[in-house]
C-alpha cells in the first residue's frame, strides 16, 4: 500500500516539474524578459528617449525665437534717421542724378555743387525786433536760394549747427519728384503716382485746387497746386516748431 502511494506521488511530482519546464521554455521563446532584464533594458533606452524628446523641443525653439525677433522692432514712418526714413526720401526731387530732400543738410557750397550757382541768395537771422513776429525762431538763420523755376529755403539753429532744407517750391518741369511728377503733368497722372494723396477742395477739373500728399508724421508735406487739371507748382515743406 505504501509503495503505491509513493509511486503516485512521484508521478504527480514529475508531472508538475514537466509543466514548469514547459512554461519557462514558452516564456523564453516568446521574448519575455525577467523583471531584472526589463529594468536593465529600460535604463538603457531612457537616455535615447530623453535625447529624442530634447531634440523635438529644441527644433521648435528657433521658430519661436525668430517669430519674436521679427515682431520685436516695428518701424514707423517719420521715426527713423534720414538715411533710412521712407517719408523723407519720398519728400524730395531729383536733378542731375542728385536727390534733394526735406531735412537734408546743405550749405552754400553743397547747394552750388548740386544745383549750380543760384540767381539770388538771401540770408536772415531772426531777432526780437525784426518785425516778423517769429519769436520761436529767434536766433535761427534762414537762407533762400533762388533758381529759375526753383526756390529752396534752409534754416540753421543757433550755436553754429548745420543748415537743413525745410522748404522747396518747384515750377520748372526739369525738377521732378522721386515719383517722376513735374510741373505740367495732368491731374490723372498725379493721382496714379500718389494714390495716397487727396484733393483738398471739391476737385473740379477746370478749377484751382491743391492735391496733398501727407505722410503719417503730419509734419512733412508735399502739396501740388492744380490749375486747369494740371500740376502748376509743387511745394515740399516741413512745419517748423
Amino acid at each position: 500500500m505504501m509503495k503505491r502511494i509513493n509511486k503516485a506521488g512521484a508521478v504527480t511530482l514529475l508531472s508538475i516539474l514537466l509543466t514548469v519546464a514547459l512554461a519557462i521554455t514558452g516564456c523564453q521563446s516568446s521574448g519575455a524578459k525577467s523583471p531584472e532584464a526589463a529594468q536593465n533594458s529600460a535604463e538603457q533606452n531612457t537616455p535615447d528617449e530623453q535625447a529624442k524628446g530634447e531634440g523635438a523641443s529644441n527644433s521648435t525653439a528657433p521658430a519661436s525665437e525668430n517669430s519674436e525677433g521679427q515682431s520685436a522692432e516695428t518701424i514707423k514712418e517719420g521715426s527713423m534717421e534720414k538715411e533710412g526714413n521712407v517719408v523723407l526720401k519720398e519728400l524730395a526731387f531729383v536733378y542731375n542724378e542728385h536727390t534733394i530732400a526735406i531735412s537734408d543738410t546743405a550749405n552754400e557750397d553743397q547747394m552750388e555743387q548740386m544745383l549750380g550757382k543760384p540767381d539770388n541768395l538771401k540770408s536772415h537771422t531772426y531777432s526780437a525786433g525784426d518785425g516778423t513776429n517769429m519769436d520761436t525762431l529767434i536766433g535761427f538763420t534762414e537762407k533762400v536760394y533762388t533758381y529759375p523755376g526753383l526756390e529752396i529755403k534752409t534754416i540753421s539753429i543757433p550755436e553754429g549747427k548745420q543748415d537743413s532744407i525745410f522748404h522747396i517750391e518747384i515750377t520748372d518741369p526739369k525738377y521732378a519728384t522721386v515719383r517722376n511728377i513735374k510741373a505740367g503733368d495732368s491731374l490723372d497722372t498725379l493721382k496714379n503716382a500718389y494714390p495716397e494723396g487727396k484733393l483738398l477742395g471739391d476737385g473740379a477739373p477746370n478749377e484751382e485746387d491743391d492735391f496733398r500728399y501727407e505722410p503719417s508724421n503730419y509734419v512733412d508735406v508735399m502739396s501740388f497746386h492744380i490749375k486747369d487739371a494740371k500740376v502748376e507748382s509743387i511745394q515740399i515743406y516741413s512745419l517748423l516748431d
